[in-house]
């Protein structure tokens, strides 16, 4: 053998060990996104719906308060604020559908990174099966970040591209260096992403909560239902507390228009001028 054979075979078997090792890393993110996202829906049904609820609850309740107390200041902004968090609470929910439902109107910078990249990969410009199939996949993924106006994917999409192995043709040992030389590097740029990325989530406040829901969990205990119990529990005293307000004004309707023949809301602005 050759000494550049040599060399390139040496190249090639760190190359098979990276492929491995991200293979590995790959399925460990995986398991990593599915099991947040399990994490989180659950948390979502169990716990933060109930959060919504006693939010719109307590607004009620401030907003009732003040109906008692009309010329009370404090009370008037705290009702503000109060209803100021349930509308934020709900907001939250209807967020995801709201932005799906929003234009994207590419910027000249995203045009140009498309443009550039699709007259390299388009699929009718391959030279084989393989590769037209690998295009067609890489172009589903140019035109998903074009269409949700994602430029840094635009961006590194057309990076990848241009340092990708597969413009590098022939077969002679160079050749096969470069693509080895190419391949090594984007694995490399993938383990960054996937650090970045996993680093990212440990940092997120769900990932904490999760870590402290299973170290419950091993003790036997199942915090995210200890604290839905505990919110239903505010959430029936909360009910209990704006029906005896209700009550309330209710009976102070009934007597000013027994009593004075008026609105409510009449003898209220009359008594404050």
């Amino acid at each position: 053998m050759t000494p550049e054979k040599i060399e390139l075979d040496k190249k090639l078997r760190v190359l098979d060990r990276l492929k491995d090792r991200l293979a590995d890393r790959e399925e460990h993110m995986a398991d990593l996104r599915a099991a947040l996202q399990r994490f989180e829906a659950r948390y979502t049904m169990d716990v933060a719906r109930l959060y919504a609820e006693h939010d719109e609850i307590e607004a009620q309740i401030a907003e009732e308060e003040y109906k008692l107390v009309p010329d009370d200041e404090e009370i008037k902004k705290k009702a503000e604020e109060l209803r100021r968090r349930a509308e934020e609470s709900a907001a939250r929910a209807a967020e995801d559908a709201a932005n799906a439902l929003l234009d994207f109107a590419p910027t000249a910078e995203a045009k140009k990174a498309y443009h550039n990249l699709a007259r390299i990969i388009h699929p009718d410009l391959a030279l084989d099966a393989d590769e037209k199939e690998k295009r067609h996949v890489l172009m589903a993924e140019l035109n998903a970040a074009y269409s949700s106006g994602d430029q840094v994917r635009l961006n590194q999409l057309v990076n990848d591209y241009r340092n990708s192995p597969d413009l590098v043709s022939g077969e002679t040992i160079g050749d096969e260096w470069t693509r080895a030389i190419r391949q090594i590097y984007q694995i490399k740029a993938r383990f960054a992403a996937l650090d970045a990325e996993e680093a990212e989530a440990e940092a997120s406040e769900l990932y904490g909560l999760r870590l402290k829901v299973e170290a419950e969990m091993a003790e036997g205990r199942d915090l995210l239902a200890q604290m839905a119990a505990r919110t239903s529990v505010h959430i029936r005293k909360s009910q209990r507390r704006l029906e005896n307000l209700k009550n309330v004004n209710q009976a102070q309707e009934e007597y000013v228009k027994e009593k004075f023949g008026m609105d409510i809301d009449d003898f209220r602005g009359q008594s404050q001028s």
